[in-house]
């Protein structure tokens, strides 16, 4: 604390600020807030800058005190004068030569340059209004200097860098603010500083939606860039052209020039990534020359930059699959060079790519997999190869050319590796029409039987059963479904959760499967084919959206946690989607899920208070059934209090189902109920006194979609199977429906149902076929749909619709729903 006074050595008071907001207890904040705030305005620099770091590592411990010194940090970002380290005027003398301030007056104060106050100080002031969208938008138009940007106070670079990611990031949340914003950044690609003009650039061309009008500008300053002597601006201005190349081929073309002359660029990272940029910008005919090119640095680069290479020709393959031959064998000359596990993996990812999409490759792609895995030391690759050689080699029209290179692998290599050949070397005799290849395959897998592996030896007789009992193989291996497995951990939570789970069996019936090729897409990668030479982003990726499973996950822990809930037993389903009750821009905003239990029906109303300076209390939602809904209601669950920094609040409202065996379907009418209070923006406080009000919702509905789940079935085979069970028949007109599309993306919303074999996809505009599967909830079984539907335009989509379901309420359920 005396290090920190005014009256200090310059020398001392900056660490003393570093270790005191280190060693302090955030009660004791409030005690040294004076201090702080006199530092953080100091002329000189050394202080002011530790003063604003410090605050900001206090700020989420001592949130309140921190919030009140945003004066004195946007004092601080104005880049008012300010002197050098050794020149403050507060200070004690030169290495502490002359300790009074009498002593100093004979010191001229060196002004700063570098201003990287402003850069600490805009930090702070962020990290105070982030949570307020508003604040941060007016901060940023404040110091954003005009369309031009010529009038900004900023003078730090990274300080201006720091503020065109604040814009991109509110232009993100806002699209409203978008063109205002989108003039600010464009504006900055005329500054002075190279490191703005890339930023800016960066941002725009990251930008969702970005139009190739919209790129004009940045491309044009990035490849000013592309002929800068200095390396640095050439690298960030290729890998930004590389990640834009993937979505906007055409925007970029308008570099090749530049970009062709850098692939003999002196440093291989320029190259790799100019190179990466003209294979996604180029054209089929200059595929081979670029081929070329690539072969004659690829031993000059590291492993990193390789995996971008081959990357780029992944995603090459797929765009022209006429010239895969050139491109495959590239990939299997890289193959066999020398490599890390990175790069010999992306390599056969591509590779893996090629036999999915290009079918004319496919054979070629196996032999050369086959070669490989020969003297591949990676036993993860070799796994994989080995894996997809028993999927794809069946169907070859030479299966048998394969069967070497496998059981050389059971000869020679560790427990891993043979025990996957093993598997891959069955279903050559499994899935085969050749009653002689399934005989040596049988032979080969006999001599198995004396491995010293245990893993080894029980798939090989695994196998050898399955062989000699069809209908086990058509269950363990041809099998096309599994089990969702979000869906299965959920059931299985669930049942070990149940005291009674020992007196009766565990129930799969009711649990949704899905295709392998689904499963696989759950579980896979995320693939680089869009993303590689993408530098890395200012702000987190974007998740995935959640699975069906996930989200029915997610629900049933948040009812879990809900204790009127707990004797309402496991939740059968949830929507797999919450119906919107308002419109985006209104005040208030509600959307409603529907949680079907055994003997209830639980409405979910998720609701947003948008107003800044308004707070809700006791939320509620009053519905009334339209009709006679067979449902009565027992209890709101209200939300005490909502602001618009704690939306949304969720509501629930709990319905008995007055005959749990049926499926009740009912329209309601929703009213949000609330009280309301003003909250003074000094303090924070709401009034003591609120007025009522009501806020009138859209209807809401119990459809048949909230009973069913989907879930993946062989339809033909099932179709089939379910004949001697209930059926029903009915015909529809559907005058309104424009399409087939129209007609099928309808149905399929109406009956939450999962399409089969790309059905949901017509290939005819005048007759088509819709395939759906379902499960339909307490104990409702499986249920199968068939859509027949024509289209005319004079009398729109005429609809016969087959069910076949185990039980008979499913099937009445499906026809009511289309009525």
């Amino acid at each position: 604390m005396k290090d920190m006074q005014p009256n200090s050595e310059v020398i001392y008071r900056p660490n003393a600020i570093r270790a005191l907001c280190r060693i302090i207890d955030p009660s004791m904040a409030q005690g040294v807030e004076r201090f702080f705030k006199a530092a953080i305005v100091d002329k000189n620099t050394s202080i002011s800058s530790a003063a604003l770091v410090s605050a900001y590592h206090l700020f989420p411990s001592a949130k309140d005190v921190v919030k009140r010194w945003v004066n004195e940090a946007q004092e601080a970002v104005s880049g008012k004068s300010s002197s050098s380290f050794f020149g403050g005027s507060s200070s004690g003398g030169y290495l502490g030569w002359g300790g009074s301030s009498a002593s100093q007056s004979g010191y001229q104060a060196i002004p700063s340059t570098s201003y990287i106050t402003q850069y600490h100080a805009l930090g702070l002031l962020y990290q105070i209004r982030q949570v307020d969208r508003m604040a941060v938008t007016k901060m940023i138009q404040q110091l954003g200097g005009g369309k031009t940007g010529a009038g900004t106070v900023l003078k730090n670079p990274m300080a201006l860098c720091m503020l065109i990611r604040y814009a991109a990031k509110v232009m993100e949340e806002d699209p409203n603010v978008q063109r205002q914003m989108l003039d600010l950044i464009e504006g900055w690609l005329r500054h002075k500083s190279d490191m703005v003009n890339l930023e800016a650039a960066r941002v725009i061309c990251e930008m969702k939606g970005v139009t190739a009008a919209q790129l004009t500008k940045p491309i044009a300053v990035l490849q000013l860039f592309l002929s800068s002597p200095k390396s640095t601006l050439r690298f960030a201005a290729t890998r930004t052209l590389a990640a834009l190349a993937v979505a906007h081929p055409a925007s970029v073309a308008t570099c090749n020039v530049d970009l062709e002359n850098l692939i003999s660029d002196s440093n291989r990272s320029v190259a790799t990534y100019a190179i990466t940029a003209l294979l996604k910008t180029g054209n089929e005919a200059s595929v081979d020359r670029l081929m070329k090119q690539i072969t004659g640095f690829m031993s000059e680069i590291s492993d990193e930059f390789k995996v971008v290479i081959v990357e780029a020709i992944r995603s090459l393959c797929l765009k022209f699959p006429a010239k895969h031959a050139s491109m495959l064998s590239f990939l299997s000359g890289v193959l066999r060079d020398e490599g890390g596990y990175d790069f010999k993996r992306a390599v056969v990812e591509a590779i893996f790519d090629m036999i999915h999409f290009i079918g004319d490759c496919k054979e070629q792609a196996l032999s050369h997999l086959c070669e490989f895995i020969e003297d591949c030391e990676f036993t993860k690759l070799s796994v994989r190869i080995l894996h997809l050689l028993g999927l794809e080699g069946p169907k070859a029209p030479q299966p048998t050319k394969y069967i070497r290179f496998i059981y050389n692998r059971v000869v020679l290599e560790n427990a891993t590796v043979r025990a996957a050949a093993v598997s891959s070397l069955a279903k050559f005799g499994l899935n085969g029409n050749d009653v002689g290849l399934s005989k040596s395959i049988n032979v080969l897998l006999n001599r198995c039987l004396d491995d010293v592996d245990d893993e080894v030896r029980d798939r090989a007789a695994l196998y050898l059963k399955l062989f000699k009992e069809p209908p086990l193989a058509a269950t363990y291996v041809r099998e096309e479904s599994v089990f969702s497995l979000s869906a299965l951990e959920a059931k299985l939570v669930s049942y070990i959760s149940d005291p009674d789970a020992p007196e009766k069996p565990f129930d799969t019936s009711s649990i949704p499967k899905i295709s392998k090729e689904q499963a696989a897409k759950e579980v896979a990668r995320p693939t680089s084919l869009e993303t590689i030479g993408a530098p890395a982003p200012s702000k987190a990726p974007t998740p995935p959206p959640p699975t069906l499973a996930e989200t029915q996950s997610a629900y049933a822990k948040q009812l879990a946690d809900v204790p009127e809930f707990a004797d309402y037993g496991p939740v059968l389903n949830s929507s797999s989607k919450p119906s919107q009750l308002t419109e985006s821009e209104t005040e208030y905003q509600a959307s409603c899920v529907r949680h079907i239990f055994k003997e209830h029906v639980v409405f979910q109303f998720n609701v947003s208070n948008t107003i800044p300076d308004t707070l809700l209390e006791q939320v509620s939602v009053i519905m009334q059934p339209q009709a006679e809904s067979g449902l009565t209601e027992d209890f709101i669950i209200p939300t005490p209090s909502l602001t618009s920094a704690t939306s949304p609040g969720i509501v629930y409202v709990s319905f008995t189902r007055d005959e749990p065996e049926t499926y009740q379907m009912a329209s309601f009418q929703c009213i949000l109920k609330f009280v309301s209070k003003e909250v003074d923006p000094s303090t924070g406080e709401p009034e003591e006194e609120g007025y009522e009000d009501e806020y009138q919702l859209e209807d809401t509905e119990l459809s048949a979609a909230d009973y069913i789940v989907p879930s993946y079935v062989a339809f033909a085979s099932e179709w089939d199977r379910m004949r001697g069970g209930v059926t029903s028949t009915e015909t529809f007109s559907l005058p309104a429906m424009e399409s087939l599309k129209a007609a099928c993306d309808s149905i399929i919303e109406i009956l939450n149902m999962q399409p089969l074999g790309g059905s949901e996809e017509p290939q005819s505009t005048s007759v088509h076929t819709l395939q759906l599967s379902g499960l339909v909830t307490g104990g409702g079984g499986k249920v199968l749909v068939r859509c027949r539907m024509t289209y005319s335009k004079a009398q729109g989509v005429t609809l016969e619709l087959g069910v076949r379901a185990e039980n008979q309420a499913p099937a009445n359920l499906i026809v009511a729903a289309i009525v």
